[in-house]
């Protein structure tokens, strides 16, 4: 069960979709808006992220795995050296 309650920020790029229902089995689902808007669609796959303290994120495993290679992307350059004093 998914209840709306439509909310966006000032520049358009963060949202509340509204509330959804924890079936028995652990599922949810998406709202429609949101799998519009972050192009969701059958059959993709998506990576749970956690912080205890923050809570979950969902994140497309596509997109993910760009940010992360990119993030590794900084190791495969020579470190500077700090400047004299």
């Amino acid at each position: 069960m998914f209840h709306d309650h439509r909310c966006h920020d000032h520049g358009g790029r963060k949202h509340i979709f509204g509330t959804v229902k924890v079936g028995e089995r652990g599922q949810i689902v998406i709202p429609k808006e949101a799998r519009e808007i972050f192009g969701i669609t059958p059959g993709d796959t998506l990576m749970i992220l956690g912080d205890e303290g923050h809570g979950l994120v969902i994140v497309k495993a596509d997109k993910f795995r760009r940010i992360a290679e990119e993030m590794l992307r900084v190791f495969e350059k020579a470190p500077q050296e700090p400047p004299e004093e």
